[in-house]
C-alpha cells in the first residue's frame, strides 16, 4: 500500500466484481478510503473486507437509495453495468429502460450528488468505465451501445463544466474484458448466431480484437505498465495532463488498455481527445 491517495475518498459502483472490484482494490492500495457500492451484499462485503472500505448495498435504479450514499467523495468511478443480447425487434423494452437507468441515469444522479463537494474542495476525479461500444456499435446490443454512447457524452459535459473547479472527467473504454458480464454473453451470442460457445468467443466476441484474447481486469484498473490511462492513472492527472482525456482502445491511437480493437475508421476519433476505450 502507498500513501499517494491518503486522505482521499473514492466511491466505486458495481464494485463487487469485475472491473469495479479491480478499481476498488487499486485505489485502496494507493491509500484512498473506498466506498464499495453493489447490489449484491455478499460480494460488496467481501471487497470491502479486501480493501478496508465500506460496503453499500444499493440498487442503482432506486434514486432514493442513491441519495443515501456518501456525497463527500473525491473520486467517483461509475462502473456498474449489465448486458442483454437480442435483436432490436425482439428486445424487451423494460430491459432497455432498466439498462439506461443503471448506466446513464445513475451516473448522472451520482454526479449531481458528488460534484458540489468536489467543486468546494477544488479537486475531484470522475472516471466513467465506458466501452469501445461508446464509439462503435455491435449487432444485438442496442441498449448497451446506446447507454455507453450517452455516458461518453455525459463525461465530456462534466469535463467542460468541472475544469474551472479542478475536477476532471474521463472515460476508460476497453474492448472485451474478462469479467462475469462478458463471460455471460458467450452463451447468449452463441444462441443469437446459432453457433457453439467456442465459435461465439472466437468469431463474434474476439473478432474485432487485433489480439485474440480477453483483456484482464488489472489493465483497466491501471495497475499494468502497458495501460497508462487506466483508472489509477486518470486519478493521478495533474496540470495540463488533467485536461479532458479519454482512453480509446483502438490500435494506432494510443497504446493503452488494449491495442485490441481493430482500427476500422479514423473518422470517429473525437476532436477534443487524445483517445482510448471497453
Amino acid at each position: 500500500m502507498t500513501s499517494e491517495l491518503a486522505g482521499k475518498t473514492a466511491l466505486v459502483t458495481g464494485a463487487g466484481s469485475g472491473i469495479g472490484r479491480a478499481c476498488a482494490r487499486v485505489l485502496a492500495e494507493a491509500g484512498a478510503k473506498v466506498h464499495v457500492v453493489d447490489r449484491d451484499g455478499e460480494t460488496a462485503a467481501h471487497v470491502a473486507g479486501e480493501t478496508g472500505g465500506t460496503e453499500h448495498v444499493v440498487d442503482l435504479v432506486d434514486a432514493s437509495a442513491l441519495r443515501s450514499l456518501p456525497s463527500e467523495v473525491d473520486i467517483l468511478v461509475n462502473n456498474a453495468g449489465l448486458q442483454e443480447v437480442a435483436p432490436i425487434h425482439e428486445f424487451d423494452p423494460a430491459r432497455f429502460v432498466l439498462m439506461q437507468q443503471v448506466m446513464v441515469t445513475a451516473p448522472f444522479l451520482l454526479l449531481r450528488h458528488c460534484l458540489p463537494y468536489m467543486y468546494a474542495r477544488r479537486w475531484g476525479r470522475v472516471i466513467n468505465i465506458s466501452s469501445v461500444h461508446g464509439l462503435r456499435a455491435s449487432a444485438y446490443k442496442v441498449a448497451y451501445v446506446t447507454a455507453k454512447h450517452a455516458l461518453e457524452g455525459m463525461s465530456k459535459v462534466a469535463a467542460l463544466e468541472g475544469a474551472e473547479h479542478g475536477v476532471t472527467s474521463n472515460c476508460v473504454s476497453p474492448g472485451y474484458v474478462r469479467t462475469p458480464l462478458v463471460e455471460r454473453q458467450i452463451p447468449d451470442q452463441a444462441r443469437a448466431h446459432n453457433i457453439s460457445e467456442d465459435e461465439a468467443l472466437e468469431q463474434v466476441i474476439l473478432a474485432p480484437h487485433a489480439v485474440k484474447e480477453l483483456i484482464e481486469q488489472p489493465r483497466v484498473a491501471g495497475v499494468d505498465q502497458h495501460a497508462p490511462t487506466g483508472c489509477h492513472q486518470l486519478v493521478r492527472l495533474r496540470g495540463r495532463e488533467a485536461r479532458y482525456r479519454r482512453s480509446l482502445v483502438r490500435s494506432g491511437v494510443r497504446r493503452v488498455v488494449c491495442q485490441r480493437w481493430r482500427h476500422r475508421s479514423s473518422s470517429s476519433r473525437s476532436d477534443n481527445s487524445s483517445s482510448m476505450n471497453q
